[in-house]
């Protein structure tokens, strides 16, 4: 689908889209309770469908009411079937489904896209290896694992993402003795490891940072069924928010809990920044932010951003996307290894289209400033993994744009 924006003032009130990390969390800690949990605010994202589409190829059984769901707790390791689960396009699905898959002993085939399985899997492969376990890529974009896990110590490293940490920390707490994950440093957006340890806390569940490295976790565990509400997403909030960063525009977002956990609350910060000067931020752990950051540094007085080797790592190679879109909006960007720069230069409105590069988060960054400039976006359905009715808020606000259907 392509968008063609026109200069767009928008204005009104907005609430912000349900938290897609809490809603992964929430609907795994259900799925793992012995009993019917209820969990309210869940999106009709590709990512959270890829979730609940997972849920029921472990035989989990779960019904859906508007954007309400009710989960049938399942004992995951009584299963007597080797199972197939088809990830989608949603790295947060297959990392923390694959520790899961691993309770029954009965093994697993996990599939997805060809951007998923080309992401990072390097720390659950050198893991699985250490403890003798299966763990077979194949060639048709699939991944079979086998084996039980077992308690113990795990050495995991926390530079490649913390999805890895997370994804055994759902499971450890069932087993039947304690284990420790020690972290092997520099840790990567360490909030969403916070993030997990409230959901098991809302299921009852309690994991121990006995330093900021060293999680210990006791064993026979149980999770309970509870009757939970998603909160506000601060990272597809920042893209309406960034609207208000220009001066025609006047937008409230509402639905954001003020002590969240979510670290891309620092957006706010973030943003005060870039009004006021070319800042140095790092986003090592944000990296969803880096797209909108870099947009709306483009916009105003350029900015350089550290700790961006992440964003190689995700639905495309954000930094090098980023790049080639805002050199049509008259913008140089110099990306490396773990910085990228974004310059000041003569902002104009690109005199092409623009590429969404299949991802989002491209997407929704590009939008912000296309609604001030105008111009043309192609791709532009990508935003349905993570917010589909993007385009219906941006509207609902103002925004004045048509969509042609390719």
């Amino acid at each position: 689908m392509n968008i063609h924006f026109e200069k767009s003032r928008l204005s009104g009130a907005v609430k912000a889209p349900p938290s897609k990390s809490m809603a992964h969390r929430y609907l795994i800690c259900a799925a793992l309770a012995n009993g019917e949990s209820t969990i309210r605010g869940i999106s009709d994202s590709k990512d959270i469908s890829a979730t609940l589409s997972c849920l029921s190829a472990l035989g989990v059984c779960w019904e859906r009411d508007g954007d309400t769901v009710r989960v049938h707790g399942k004992d995951m390791k009584k299963d007597t079937e080797q199972r197939e689960l088809f990830c989608n396009e949603s790295g947060s699905t297959l990392r923390f489904f694959i520790p899961l898959c691993m309770l029954s002993g009965y093994g697993a085939t996990l599939s997805g896209s060809d951007t998923l399985m080309s992401r990072p899997l390097t720390v659950y492969e050198k893991l699985f290896e250490e403890k003798g376990l299966p763990f077979e890529k194949r060639g048709d974009n699939s991944l079979f694992v086998g084996g039980k896990l077992k308690p113990g110590e795990y050495r995991v490293a926390g530079n490649v993402s913390s999805q890895f940490i997370s994804g055994l920390l759902f499971v450890l707490p069932l087993l039947g003795r304690d284990s420790v994950i020690s972290i092997i440093p520099p840790i990567e957006s360490e909030p969403y490891l916070k993030l997990t340890v409230k959901a098991l806390e809302d299921f009852g569940v309690k994991v121990e940072f006995s330093d900021e490295l060293t999680i210990k976790i006791k064993g026979n565990q149980r999770y309970q069924p509870q009757d939970v509400t998603v909160e506000g997403d601060y990272s597809n909030a920042a893209f309406l928010e960034a609207l208000n960063l220009f001066d025609e525009n006047d937008l409230t977002v509402t639905g954001l809990s003020e002590d969240s956990l979510q670290g891309d609350r620092i957006f706010y910060d973030y943003f005060d920044k870039l009004r006021c000067g070319m800042p140095t931020l790092y986003i090592g752990n944000c990296p969803d932010l880096g797209p909108v950051l870099m947009a709306i540094a483009a916009a105003m007085n350029g900015a350089v951003f550290c700790g961006t080797h992440r964003l190689k790592m995700k639905e495309s190679d954000r930094g090098a996307a980023m790049a080639e879109e805002l050199a049509k909006f008259g913008v140089a960007v110099n990306a490396e290894e773990d910085s990228i720069v974004v310059y000041p230069a003569n902002f104009h409105a690109p005199e092409e289209p623009l590429d969404g590069h299949n991802d989002h988060r491209i997407v929704m960054a590009l939008s912000t400033i296309l609604c001030r400039l105008g111009g043309t976006i192609r791709g532009a359905q990508a935003v349905e993994k993570s917010y589909p009715e993007y385009f219906d808020t941006l509207k609902t606000l103002g925004a004045v744009f048509t969509e042609e259907e390719i």
